[in-house]
């Protein structure tokens, strides 16, 4: 694990660069590899982790520095990429614009043509220059900085699922004997394009560590190396995210990152890794065999309280719940084991110092700085509120006594967490407001479609 220290020889040297000259440094550094470069994707991510923005020419990119504007209406978007007028930020106030600037470190070689086509990752501003509290990267920094502030250094992990299938194939509908699980040689229809995904990581500076196939058939995981970087590894999930799609288009194949896009087959989820270390890069959570450190044990008991809460976030759609079902390898309760997968927080097999959580609840389309920020408020609410740590599940963690349910559907869920006072204070009442706001007014919209199945009934 990379280790978080405080460096006080810093505060010897001289004052570094202002932004706007790191910036074009960084162009300069850029255009040096990719002297061909003609264009660059723009773009900001919206609440459900898309891609929001436009494509510019490469002659404007240093103009960057000094920003450009974006309605903030980008973070009151649907799935299908329309605002939701009942969160007051569309045309009926308006659409006002807010002045976005370089997210540093995020000007990449876009995947579909590495050597013409740049992307920038921008970040949004209040009117007042500060950060734009509604923007999930925002939230996400809010929550690290309660945390340093304690010091608390998280170091994350992810471990991405999703699906490859030809464009005529539903997800996880392709012969069983297209993959098997941890198979390590990829059919031919797939290691090409495995290959193309972990070049083009690399070309984005995105540390792949590896690739392994899941249960069902055409399913993968993609593994990201720890990170104390933890915003900048949320950056890196996203972009991975886009590159694969994009790459998968080129072979002529569909990469599928929904929740649950096969009834009879695994879903898909988002798995995170998480210790937390002091300044001096010692990790909180290193405890004993056969014993939990007080931190462990304050931390894995903050999460457990939270978990229903949590849920309207982890699982930000009506398909995400569809993914938790019994003997589907997915957690139904708020519980937790020793080298167990079928519990919500498992602690892996690992030595003394390094010591972790994994946190098994988020789907695969959840977006990383939300879910990312969800943990990590678990992870403070213990260290600020000891809760009672309940019994290790053992064997199916389904049936875990003493565990609380979770909410298996997206009202419920949306009503624990307008309720929850500590996810709503820490993530700010307008984040809080809006995300009730968005996703009611996507399942409603999902509600008033009549489906081919209750046509099918002929009542």
């Amino acid at each position: 694990m990379y280790a978080n220290i405080i460096d006080f020889h810093a505060l010897l040297t001289p004052t570094p660069p202002a932004p706007q000259q790191k910036f074009s440094q960084e162009i300069k550094d850029y255009l040096q590899r990719y002297p061909d470069t003609e264009l660059v994707d723009i773009y900001l991510n919206d609440l459900n982790g898309q891609f929001r923005g436009k494509r510019i020419a490469v002659s404007a990119l240093f103009s960057l520095q000094n920003g450009c504007y974006f309605p903030q209406s980008i973070y009151a978007m649907d799935l299908n990429g329309q605002v939701i007028e009942d969160s007051g930020l569309g045309q009926h106030a308006g659409e006002p614009d807010r002045l976005c600037l370089p997210v540093p470190g995020t000007l990449r070689p876009c995947a579909r043509d590495p050597q013409h086509i740049a992307q920038l990752q921008l970040t949004m501003r209040e009117t007042n220059g500060d950060p734009c509290r509604i923007e999930p990267r925002v939230v996400l920094e809010r929550v690290l900085h309660r945390l340093h502030r304690l010091g608390y250094y998280p170091v994350i992990a992810a471990e991405l699922e999703f699906y490859l299938h030809a464009p005529h194939q539903l997800p996880g509908m392709a012969q069983p004997s297209l993959t098997q699980n941890f198979s390590v040689d990829a059919p031919e229809c797939h290691g090409a394009l495995l290959d193309d995904i972990a070049h083009h990581a690399k070309l984005q500076t995105i540390p792949l560590t590896g690739v392994v196939a899941e249960a069902a058939a055409g399913q993968y995981e993609l593994n990201l190396q720890h990170s104390s970087k933890v915003l900048e590894a949320c950056d890196q999930i996203l972009a991975l995210k886009r590159l694969t799609r994009q790459l998968a288009e080129k072979h002529h194949q569909h990469a599928c990152f929904m929740a649950k896009p096969c009834a009879k087959a695994a879903g898909s989820g988002l798995h995170f890794h998480i210790s937390l270390q002091d300044a001096q890069g010692h990790n909180w959570l290193a405890s004993q065999p056969d014993t939990l450190s007080s931190t462990m044990r304050q931390v894995i008991g903050g999460m457990l309280a939270l978990m229903p809460a949590s849920m309207a976030i982890l699982a930000p759609n009506i398909n995400a719940f569809r993914r938790f079902r019994p003997d589907m390898h997915v957690p139904l309760c708020a519980s937790w084991g020793y080298n167990n997968r079928t519990v919500a927080l498992r602690l892996p097999c690992a030595d003394n110092a390094n010591q972790r959580v994994e946190y098994r609840l988020a789907g695969a389309d959840a977006n990383p700085y939300l879910a990312v920020a969800t943990i990590l408020a678990g992870m403070l609410y213990g260290l600020e509120n000891p809760t009672p740590l309940p019994p290790a599940a053992t064997g199916d963690g389904h049936a875990t006594p003493q565990a609380a349910p979770l909410p298996l559907n997206q009202p419920q869920a949306l009503e624990l967490f307008r309720q929850n006072a500590y996810l709503q204070a820490l993530f700010g009442p307008a984040f809080g407001s809006l995300w009730h706001t968005c996703k009611s007014a996507e399942l409603r919209q999902f509600e008033q479609q009549i489906t081919d199945t209750e046509m099918a009934w002929m009542l």
